[in-house]
C-alpha cells in the first residue's frame, strides 16, 4: 500500500456535500504520513475542506493506472491550519519542493479501513498483471501520438 501511494501520489478524495451528494476531487499531494494516517495539502481544496468541516468522513482511492490496481482508504479527516503537526507535515512537503506559502491547510486522514481495488480486467483469470500493464501502457503511450 505504501509503495502504491508513494509512486502514484494522486489520490481521489471523496467527501459528502451538505446536501448529501458526493464530492470527488483529485489530490496530487497524497502521502502516507504514518502507519495510521494519510495526508494531503489544501492548496485549492475549498469544497473538500468545507465538506470535511461539516462531515469528516472521507474515502481516498489511489490506483496505478497501468496495472489497474490500487487501494481504497476510508476514515476520518482532520483539517490542520496550525500547530506542531501542521508544521511538521508542511515542512515535509517544503522539502519536496512545495512552496509553503501555497499551503492553506494540511488534511490528515486517520485510516479506519483499507481494501484493495482491482480492475475487472482481471476477473476471468486469463490476464496477468504483465498483460494488463502492457495493454494500458500501449494505450497511454498512444494518447501522445
Amino acid at each position: 500500500m505504501r509503495r502504491v501511494v508513494r509512486e502514484q501520489r494522486l489520490g481521489f478524495a471523496a467527501t459528502v456535500c451538505p446536501g448529501g451528494t458526493p464530492n470527488l476531487s483529485p489530490k496530487g499531494t497524497t502521502i502516507v504520513w504514518d502507519d495510521e494516517h494519510l495526508a494531503f495539502l489544501h492548496l485549492h481544496s475549498e469544497s473538500t475542506v468545507a465538506n470535511l468541516a461539516a462531515n469528516p468522513a472521507i474515502e481516498i482511492n489511489v490506483v496505478d493506472p497501468i496495472v489497474r490496481k490500487g487501494y481504497r482508504f476510508k476514515g476520518e479527516a482532520q483539517v490542520l491550519t496550525e500547530g506542531d503537526l501542521h508544521a511538521e507535515i508542511a515542512d515535509f512537503f517544503a522539502g519536496r519542493g512545495t512552496d509553503p506559502g501555497r499551503i492553506k491547510a494540511v488534511v490528515l486522514v486517520r485510516v479506519d479501513s483499507a481494501a484493495p481495488l482491482v480492475s475487472p480486467a482481471y476477473d476471468d483469470g486469463t490476464s496477468s498483471e504483465e498483460d494488463i500493464a502492457a495493454r494500458w501502457r500501449e494505450h497511454h503511450l498512444g494518447l501522445r501520438d
